[in-house]
C-alpha cells in the first residue's frame, strides 16, 4: 500500500508563530529547514491495539544534520489516546521542532501531510470506540485474518505534497484551528519509551542520515519500536524531492546565528549551540544502542609506530586479539536477548493484557539498553587500558636503566 498524501496546501513565505498549538518544544533551532518526507509504504498492523505513529525527520545538533526516525507501530498509553506527530515549523529566526504527544484529541500537527491518515489535520486512520480501536482499511495496512476491528471509509487522494516543515520558505501555509488549540491544552502524555528508543536507535545509524541518504532512508519504518534490524522493516521508495542543505562548513555557524536570537528572548533556556571540543574531554559519549547489533562499528586504531618493531608488532597483535574478543562478546549478548524476545513473542490476548505485555516489552528494552552500554562501557575501558599499557611500556624502554646508571663498586 503506497503512501497517501492529503490536499495541496498553498506554499507561503511566512513567520509563524504556533507556540500555543505545541505540547512540548524542543529547544532545538536549525537554520536550515528538513528533506521532504520520503516515499514509503506502511508495514503491516502486528496485532489489534497498535497505533500508528508516522516517520518524521529530527536533528542531531552535534552533527548538524538531519535523520530519519521510521515510522512504527506502537500501543497507546491509555485507551482512548490518539496520537499528534511531531512538526517542524518556522520560529521567526529557524525552525523549531514542536514534539508529538498522545491524548484524547489529535492536536495541530503543522497541516504536515505525513499519510497513513495524518493528511495534514486530524486522524482519519482509525478510532476508539469504548476500549477498542477500529481501524480504517482504506488508510492502514492491515490483515483482516488477524484483526477484526475494521471499518472502510474511503479518503479522497487530495494530491501528493512530500513539504516536511510549517512556514518559512517554502512551508506549509497552515494555522491551528480554535478545536486544535482546544485539544492542546487537554491532558497529555509525552512520547512513550519506545518511541524514545526508535529515535535513538535512528540517530546511532548514520545511513539514516540525510547527508547520507539523500532523502531516501534505508529504514523508513518498522513493524515495531526499536526493530531497526527487523526483516520486515520497509524502505524508502524515493525520497520525497530534492533537498539541498547548507555545506557542511556553513551548517554550524548558521545554526549558532538562528539560535541567538532565542537565546536572548529565552534566557531560562540553554542556548542550544555545538558544543565546543576540548582536549581534555574526548571521553566517548554513552550509547543509545538497545541492542549491540544497533552500536557503530568499531574503529581500528591506527598502527603505533614507536620506532621499536618488536613493540609495535606486539601491540599490534594485541589489539586485534581485543577487537576478535569483543566482537564475540557483542554477539554472545545480542544472542541472549534475541532469545528473550523470542519467549517474550506477545500472544493473543485482551486489550488489558496486551497494554501489560508492552509495559513488559518496555521493561525488557531497557534492561537490554543498560547490558549493552554496560558492554560498550567495559569495552572502551579494556581499550583504554591497553592504550596505557603500550604508553607505559614505552616510557619504560626511552628510561635508562638504574642499574646500569650507577658505577660499579670494586671488588674488595
Amino acid at each position: 500500500m503506497q503512501i497517501r498524501f492529503g490536499r495541496s496546501l498553498c506554499l507561503a513565505v511566512a513567520v509563524l508563530a504556533l507556540c500555543v498549538a505545541s505540547v512540548a518544544q524542543v529547544a532545538v533551532t536549525v537554520a536550515f529547514g528538513p528533506p521532504p518526507l520520503p516515499i514509503y509504504v506502511q508495514p503491516p498492523c502486528p496485532a489489534e491495539g497498535y497505533l500508528w505513529a508516522p516517520g518524521y525527520w529530527a536533528y542531531d545538533y552535534d552533527d548538524a544534520d538531519y535523520y530519519w526516525v521510521p515510522g512504527t507501530w506502537v500501543m497507546a498509553p491509555e485507551v482512548g489516546f490518539l496520537w499528534t506527530p511531531g512538526w517542524w515549523g518556522w520560529g521567526g529566526e529557524g525552525f523549531i521542532f514542536h514534539e508529538g504527544y498522545w491524548g484524547p484529541q489529535v492536536g495541530f500537527y503543522g497541516g504536515i501531510n505525513y499519510g497513513f491518515g495524518y493528511f495534514g489535520e486530524g486522524y482519519e486512520g482509525g478510532r476508539w470506540d469504548h476500549d477498542r480501536f477500529f481501524y480504517n482499511r482504506a488508510v492502514n495496512n492491515v490483515n483482516v485474518t488477524n484483526i477484526h476491528n475494521l471499518y472502510n471509509t474511503t479518503v479522497v487522494n487530495r494530491g501528493e505534497n512530500h513539504v516536511s516543515y510549517n512556514g518559512g520558505n517554502g512551508g506549509i501555509n497552515a494555522r491551528p484551528t480554535p478545536q486544535q488549540e482546544a485539544a492542546a491544552r487537554e491532558r497529555h502524555t509525552p512520547p512513550v519509551a519506545v518511541q524514545t528508543q526508535q529515535m535513538q536507535a535512528a540517530r546511532s545509524d548514520r545511513q539514516q542520515r540525510a547527508s547520507v541518504n539523500q532523502g531516501k532512508p534505508p529504514v523508513a519504518a518498522t513493524p515495531r519500536p526499536g526493530a531497526m534490524q527487523d526483516r520486515a522493516v520497509v524502505a524508502a521508495k524515493q525520497a520525497g524531492g530534492a533537498y539541498h542543505p547548507p555545506a557542511p562548513a556553513n551548517r554550524e555557524s548558521a545554526n549558532r546565528a538562528a539560535a541567538q536570537p532565542q537565546a536572548n528572548q529565552q534566557q531560562a533556556r540553554q542556548q542550544v549551540t555545538p558544543p565546543v571540543a576540548h582536549p581534555e574531554n574526548n571521553a566517548p559519549r554513552p550509547s543509545t544502542a538497545v541492542h549491540p547489533n544497533e552500536l557503530p562499528p568499531r574503529e581500528r586504531p591506527p598502527a603505533p609506530n614507536t620506532g621499536n618493531a618488536e613493540m609495535d608488532k606486539q601491540y599490534q597483535q594485541q589489539q586485534e586479539q581485543l577487537r576478535a574478543q569483543q566482537d564475540q562478546e557483542r554477539q554472545k549478548l545480542q544472542q541472549q536477548q534475541e532469545q528473550e524476545h523470542q519467549r517474550a513473542a506477545p500472544q493473543q490476548a485482551n486489550n488489558a493484557q496486551k497494554q501489560q505485555q508492552e509495559q513488559q516489552h518496555q521493561q525488557m528494552e531497557q534492561q537490554h539498553q543498560q547490558q549493552t552500554q554496560k558492554l560498550e562501557q567495559q569495552h572502551q575501558q579494556q581499550q583504554q587500558q591497553l592504550a596505557r599499557q603500550q604508553q607505559q611500556q614505552m616510557q619504560a624502554r626511552q628510561q635508562p636503566q638504574h642499574a646500569s646508571s650507577q658505577p660499579k663498586s670494586p671488588k674488595e
